[in-house]
C-alpha cells in the first residue's frame, strides 16, 4: 500500500453537491497517474431521501408526504435500495484501489473487506456490531448502516450510513417497505428493523479514520467537477425521476 488514504471530511452545502462530490472523488482517482484512495465523512443538515441508480422511486419512496414536507428525492450513482438520511445519519465514502487491493475486483470480496473493517473499528465501542446480510452492518439484528458499491476500472466507491442520532420514525413516514429485503429483516417494518448506533459521530470518525489509516483532512477536493456532475445529472429531473 502507498501511505494513508486522503481524509476529506466536508459537507457541501446542498444535498446535490454533497452526492456529486462522492462520484468526483471517484472520477478523480480513476483518471489520476496513479492509484488514489480517499475517506469522506459528511452529514446533511436536513432531511433527505436518496434512491439508488437502479431504484424505482414510486415503488420505494412515498412522494407525497415528501413534497408536503419539502423532502427532495434524489439519486445516487451506486446501486442499493432507497435511504432517508439527514442529521444524525453519518455518511461515509471510500474510494479505493484495485491496483493497491486487487482482491476489491470481485464485489462479494468488496462487501466483505470493507464492512469487516469498519465493524473490527467499531466494536471497541459498541461489541455488538455485527455484518449482515449482503451489505449491512447492525447491532445484533437491528441495522444501523445500509452501504452500496459503484465499480469503475481502476478504482471503486464504496459508501454508506452510520444512523447514531437519527429520528428513526421518520423512516416510516418518507419510505415504503423495500422491494428486496435480507433474511434477517424478517418482514419488519423501518421502525422494528433500524436502530442508532449508540455513540456520537466524533467518536465514529475517529475509530474509522485509525481503522483506514488516514492522514490530516486535506482542503483540497474536486470542486469543477462536482459542479459539473450537479449541472449534468443531480440536479436534474430526469436523473433523480429515473426518465
Amino acid at each position: 500500500m502507498s501511505g494513508p488514504l486522503r481524509l476529506v471530511d466536508l459537507t457541501l452545502p446542498t444535498p446535490e453537491e454533497n452526492l456529486a462530490l462522492d462520484e468526483a472523488l471517484l472520477d478523480e482517482a480513476e483518471h489520476g497517474s496513479g492509484p488514489s484512495e480517499v475517506l469522506r465523512f459528511w452529514e446533511p443538515a436536513d432531511l433527505m431521501v436518496v434512491i439508488g441508480r437502479s431504484s424505482r422511486p414510486d415503488r420505494e419512496v412515498d412522494a407525497d408526504a415528501c413534497r408536503r414536507d419539502g423532502v427532495p428525492i434524489l439519486r445516487r450513482t451506486s446501486g442499493g435500495a432507497t435511504i432517508l438520511t439527514g442529521p444524525g445519519c453519518l455518511m461515509y465514502a471510500l474510494v479505493l484501489s484495485y491496483e493497491l487491493r486487487p482482491a476489491l475486483r470481485a464485489v462479494d470480496v468488496a462487501h466483505h473487506v470493507v464492512l469487516d473493517t469498519m465493524a473490527a473499528a467499531l466494536r471497541p465501542l459498541v461489541p455488538r456490531v455485527r455484518c449482515r446480510g449482503i451489505s449491512d452492518l447492525a447491532l445484533d439484528d437491528s441495522k444501523f448502516s445500509g452501504n452500496s458499491v459503484r465499480c469503475r476500472k481502476r478504482h471503486l466507491l464504496y459508501h454508506g450510513t452510520l444512523l447514531y442520532r437519527f429520528p428513526l420514525a421518520l423512516v416510516e413516514r418518507y419510505l415504503r417497505m423495500p422491494p428486496r429485503e435480507p433474511d434477517y429483516r424478517g418482514g419488519r417494518d423501518h421502525g422494528s428493523f433500524l436502530t442508532n448506533l449508540p455513540v456520537d459521530a466524533a467518536a465514529i470518525r475517529r475509530a474509522l479514520r485509525g481503522a483506514w489509516q488516514t492522514g490530516e483532512p486535506v482542503a483540497d477536493w474536486p470542486r469543477d467537477r462536482t459542479a459539473e456532475l450537479v449541472a449534468q445529472r443531480y440536479a436534474r429531473s430526469e436523473w433523480n425521476a429515473g426518465l
